[in-house]
C-alpha cells in the first residue's frame, strides 16, 4: 500500500501522518501511531469512527440498492426527510452532499422567496467572522477575515453585521433585504456562540418585517450542543436550517430544511446527481435515529458539562482564559500561548485538537466519548501547555 501523497492536491498544511484506522475516539496512522481524537473530522463523526450502526447499514444498503438516479424518489430519502421535518417542526427537506452545498441551496431559496414574496428582495444579513461553506456565493456570505480578497468578484448581496449588534441589524435592514443567516455558534471563528437571546431577538423581528430567517446548522446540528438542532436552546423555529457534518456520521451527506411557507422551489431550481441517494440517505436515518433515541441527547449533555468542568479547571490552574460553546463544541481561550504549537505538541503526544484561531483551542469530540478518554485528553493538553 503506498503513503505516497505527492499527488494530493496541497490545499491545505497537513501534517505528513497518514491515517490508515479509526474507533470510536481513536485513531492509527500509518505506522501504528494511536491517537486520542477530539477534533473528528471536524464535528462530523458524531458517533466516532467506524461505529457499528454506520458499517452495518452501509453493507446493508449497499447490497440492495445504492443509487436510483434523482428522477426518483427512493426508500431511505423519504424516511430521511420525514425523520428531519418531524425532529426540526419543519416541511421539506432537500438532501445535498455538503453544508456548503446546504447553504448555497439555502441562499437561492431564500432568493427565490423573495422574487415571489418580496418585489425581488435577494440581499441575505449575515454575520462578520462567520463560515457559510466555500462555493462562490457561501464565501461571499461568510464574514471570514481574509477572504475579501479571494475570488474576485464575490456574489453581491450580504451585508454584515457583528453578530449580538441589535441596532446594526436594525440599520442594515432594507427594503432589498430578503433574510438573516447566522450560525447558533460560530465554530469556524474560535466557537463564538449567538446568546439566546440574540436568537429570539432575530426571530421577532425578521417575523415583524416579514423576513426569512436561516440557521446554518452545519456544525451545531444532529446532538453537538445537547439537542437535535442549536436552535431548540433558544425556544424558537427558524423558517430554513441547514445541516451537514454530523448528519452522516463520517459519510457525505446534507440537508436543507425549509418551512412549507419558505419552500418554493419550482421543478428545475434544484438538484443533484447524488443527492438523496439511497446509500448516503440510509446511514443519515440511522445516525438521526441513534441520536434522538431516548436517553442520548442527555448523555451528550452531561458529557459536556464534564469536559467544560475540565477545561476550565484547568484553565484556572494554568492561568489561561475561558471555555466558550455549548455540549461537545467547546473553546478554551488561551494566554501567552500559540495555539498551533499546542495543537502540535498534543498531537506528538497522541491527542488530536483543533486550533481555529491563534489563542484558540477547539474540541468536537464524538457525542459518545467517554470521561475516561476526556481525563486522558485534559493530562495530556496539560503537558501540551507546558511545554509548547
Amino acid at each position: 500500500m503506498t503513503h505516497d501523497v505527492r499527488g494530493v492536491m496541497k490545499v491545505a498544511d497537513r501534517p505528513s501522518t497518514v491515517m490508515v484506522e479509526g474507533h470510536g475516539s481513536w485513531l492509527w496512522d500509518a505506522d501504528g501511531k494511536r491517537y486520542l481524537d477530539f477534533v473528528q473530522g471536524w464535528a462530523v463523526n458524531c458517533l466516532g469512527h467506524a461505529p457499528a450502526v454506520i458499517a452495518e447499514t452501509l453493507a446493508t444498503q449497499a447490497r440492495r440498492l445504492i443509487n436510483a438516479s434523482p428522477a426518483f424518489y427512493n426508500e431511505p430519502m423519504a424516511r430521511l426527510a420525514a425523520l428531519l421535518a418531524d425532529t426540526s417542526g419543519l416541511a421539506e427537506v432537500f438532501p445535498c452532499n455538503s453544508g456548503a452545498e446546504a447553504n448555497e441551496g439555502a441562499i437561492k431559496l431564500a432568493r427565490k422567496w423573495g422574487a415571489r414574496h418580496r418585489d425581488g428582495a435577494f440581499e441575505i444579513v449575515t454575520m462578520e467572522h462567520a463560515f457559510h461553506g466555500r462555493t462562490l456565493a457561501t464565501m461571499a456570505a461568510s464574514g471570514k477575515p481574509g477572504w475579501d480578497a479571494l475570488f474576485e468578484p464575490k456574489v453581491p448581496g450580504f451585508p454584515k453585521i457583528p453578530m449580538g449588534d441589535v441596532d446594526a441589524l436594525e440599520r442594515v435592514l432594507t427594503p432589498r433585504t430578503v433574510a438573516v443567516m447566522l450560525e447558533p455558534i460560530q465554530g469556524e471563528a474560535g466557537v463564538l456562540p449567538a446568546s439566546d437571546e440574540w436568537l429570539r431577538h432575530v426571530r421577532r423581528m425578521t417575523r415583524e418585517r416579514g423576513l426569512l430567517m436561516i440557521l446554518d446548522e452545519v456544525q451545531t446540528g444532529i446532538g453537538r450542543t445537547g439537542r437535535m438542532y442549536g436552535y431548540e436552546h433558544a425556544g424558537i423555529e427558524p423558517d430554513i436550517i441547514t445541516l451537514g457534518k454530523g448528519l452522516g456520521g463520517g459519510v457525505p451527506i446534507a440537508a436543507l430544511v425549509a418551512a412549507e411557507a419558505a419552500s418554493c422551489f419550482e421543478y428545475g431550481d434544484q438538484g443533484g446527481t447524488f443527492n438523496g441517494n439511497s446509500l448516503m440517505a440510509a446511514v443519515a436515518c440511522a445516525v438521526v435515529e441513534t441520536v434522538r433515541a431516548p436517553g442520548f441527547l442527555e448523555t451528550v449533555t452531561a458529557t459536556g458539562r464534564y469536559l467544560t468542568e475540565r477545561l476550565e479547571r484547568l484553565s484556572a490552574d494554568k492561568g489561561h482564559g475561558s471555555v466558550r460553546g455549548r455540549g461537545l463544541l467547546l473553546a478554551l481561550a488561551l494566554r501567552d500561548r500559540d495555539a498551533p504549537k499546542v495543537a502540535r505538541d498534543a498531537m506528538d503526544r497522541g491527542v488530536l485538537i483543533n486550533a481555529p484561531r491563534p489563542d484558540t483551542l477547539r474540541f468536537m469530540p464524538a457525542l459518545t466519548v467517554t470521561r475516561e478518554e476526556i481525563d486522558r485528553m485534559i493530562d495530556v493538553l496539560s503537558a501540551s501547555l507546558e511545554h509548547a
